[in-house]
């Protein structure tokens, strides 16, 4: 286990914030991407939030980055600067409405700390412990369900402070990633699939990275009907408005297989849209909601397509780049 080294303001302040008499680095649980940081588990002692631990997100930029892929460029730093902004704006000014419809961690306190950038966090491993990187039908079925509520839940919302446009790889934001990558149909159709998903008719706040990964279980896994929350999401730093099925497709491409996409879609969508029509309907009981499950099922290919527009310049290699997803572009570039 690697123990933390925050510095003692960090850690007052996490105390402050908490009511905790002291907290204390128990571990890095992980170090944030390129180098920007590190999220740790505190031990509370005393503490007033119900439990014993909390999370600290601390942001310091190093002064070399370092990206896997060797995007080290001013726009990939500004862009990440800017996430983490997002991030401690959402947890500060818009989580708190995420309570009783889509769970998320709750925020003890945001600041910044001398030059760092400091978000301390519930500890969600106290009652959301399980992670994984393949979903089962279940796990998928919950997170669908989840996204669908959150979609619903901030239709038609102006995204003050947040992206204007969510999603880290949507064009606007991935100019070098375009240039990269090679002449032919799908960069041709580049700016007509980017208009297709961020001028449509129905917008929302989108996650913006709804990967596995960034999704918790409640145990146990197997039997998720337990909970009326199964599951809850961390990793706001791409949140903002934009068209709710960028997250779906975002979502099942990242925890099924090639086989498991083309055999499930159908029965995925159709839980997906079903939750999003009963959640939307809550919302607003004057909301087209047919209408707006027309549009956004609809864009599905194009919104798989998007993202693999993305991926031909990031990372041509990627194991998403399969026939599934070749399908889907032809479906969708013959739409256009």
């Amino acid at each position: 286990m690697k123990i933390a080294n925050l510095s003692n303001p960090v850690l007052e302040y996490a105390a402050s914030v908490t009511g905790a008499d002291r907290a204390q680095a128990r571990e890095l649980v992980q170090e944030l991407w390129s180098g920007y940081g590190e999220i740790v588990r505190l031990d509370l002692r005393p503490g007033k939030t119900g439990s014993a631990t909390a999370i600290v997100k601390y942001i310091k930029p190093p002064s070399t980055a370092a990206h896997p892929r060797g995007w080290n460029t001013s726009a990939s730093h500004q862009r990440k600067l800017r996430s983490y902004e997002v991030e401690s704006f959402w947890y500060s000014d818009w989580a708190i409405r995420c309570d009783g419809v889509c769970r998320v961690a709750k925020c003890f306190g945001s600041s910044m700390i001398n030059d760092t950038r400091v978000l301390v966090l519930e500890d969600l491993d106290a009652h959301y412990p399980a992670r994984c990187s393949h979903a089962t039908l279940d796990q998928a079925t919950a997170v669908l369900q989840w996204l669908a509520r959150f979609h619903a839940r901030f239709l038609d919302e102006d995204p003050t402070g947040l992206w204007p446009l969510g999603t880290y790889w949507h064009l606007a934001t991935r100019q070098d990633e375009y240039d990269a990558m090679p002449d032919g149909a799908l960069k041709d159709a580049a700016t007509s699939l980017d208009q297709a998903l961020s001028q449509c008719r129905f917008q929302t706040l989108v996650h913006g990275d709804a990967k596995i990964a960034n999704f918790c279980f409640h145990e146990p896994v197997t039997d998720l009907s337990v909970t009326t929350d199964p599951v809850s999401a961390v990793d706001f730093q791409y949140v903002g408005g934009g068209c709710g099925i960028r997250d779906v497709v975002y979502f099942l491409g990242s925890c099924l297989t090639e086989a498991e996409c083309e055999q499930q879609q159908e029965n995925l969508l159709d839980v997906y849209f079903a939750e999003l029509t009963s959640a939307a309907l809550q919302h607003d009981a004057g909301f087209p909601v047919t209408e707006l499950v027309a549009e956004w099922r609809a864009l599905y290919a194009i919104a798989w397509t998007d993202f693999y527009r993305f991926l031909a310049g990031w990372m041509p290699d990627h194991p998403k780049v399969n026939s599934y997803t070749k399908s889907l572009a032809k479906q969708a570039l013959a739409s256009l």
